[in-house]
């Protein structure tokens, strides 16, 4: 351990997983409590599109994969809300439209074909600093913003209905909620991939919430998860050679295993 420390790409992917275990574990609660895990999985595909544009561009793709994600998010409240179209069927189809033009845009690129593997899959190892200074300012923004708005966003995340009656800004928290969540699927990309990335914004938060229901400990215990999670995968994924991404989910999964295997064992005695 003391070896790969002394590694610039490790320390960057130890601050990196740090940093997007506390953006994870703040957004991941609001969408477990809101329960947008569907609409979490469609932005977190339809960026595939806006990494195609990128590409085809000649742009930062992960730049155009936020504005895309974004655009999506919105997308899909907008279509839901406005135009009378069930959630689920808005969001299948940005999901669709997303992977389709992705895929579209990527064959039409000239030249080289681009590496998706670390965007579809993750590599964490590959971090660098910038992606690290923007998933800081993610993180400062999102603590910032649940510091002030933290009994908006409870009431909003519980109970719509209630906070409407007390006349909340539940359209503002729930479009700027909508947003953060975009970027922050887009800013982990390079953790965990596309493919995985779902699981990353969930299996720490439903881990937790076996435990507890209130709203902050889920937090605090998401963001302790998911880092040693991460943490664990990491240093495993190194050791063994494997892909860092999936490892890393496949820990998050056991800890989940295992926490749901201790309440059963306990139940029973």
């Amino acid at each position: 351990m003391t070896d790969l420390l002394q590694y610039a790409f490790f320390q960057n992917a130890l601050i990196g997983s740090f940093l997007t275990a506390i953006a994870c574990g703040i957004v991941g609660t609001y969408i477990v409590s809101r329960r947008l895990v569907f609409i979490t999985g469609g932005i977190t595909h339809a960026s595939f599109g806006g990494l195609g544009i990128g590409f085809f561009a000649g742009i930062n793709p992960i730049l155009s994969a936020l504005i895309f994600s974004i655009l999506s998010a919105f997308g899909v409240e907008w279509v839901s809300r406005k135009q009378g179209v069930r959630e689920d069927s808005a969001i299948a189809g940005f999901w669709s439209l997303g992977m389709a033009l992705g895929v579209i845009a990527i064959f039409m690129t000239p030249g080289f074909a681009p590496n998706l593997s670390a965007y579809l899959f993750g590599n964490i190892l590959t971090i660098s600093y910038t992606d690290i200074l923007w998933i800081s300012i993610l993180s400062v923004v999102l603590i910032v913003f649940f510091a002030l708005f933290h009994r908006e966003i409870l009431y909003v995340a519980f109970d719509n209905d209630f906070a409407l009656t007390q006349r909340l800004p539940v359209k503002l928290v729930e479009y700027t909620m909508m947003c953060f969540i975009a970027i922050t699927i887009v800013l982990s990309i390079r953790l965990v991939g596309i493919m995985l990335l779902m699981s990353m914004v969930t299996l720490p938060q439903i881990t937790v919430n076996l435990f507890t229901s209130n709203f902050n400990k889920i937090i605090w215990g998401s963001i302790f998860i998911g880092f040693i999670g991460c943490l664990s995968g990491l240093i495993l994924s190194y050791l063994l050679n494997v892909p860092s991404g999936a490892f890393i989910i496949l820990v998050l999964v056991i800890f989940f295993l295992v926490a749901k295997g201790l309440l059963f064992f306990r139940k029973k005695q």
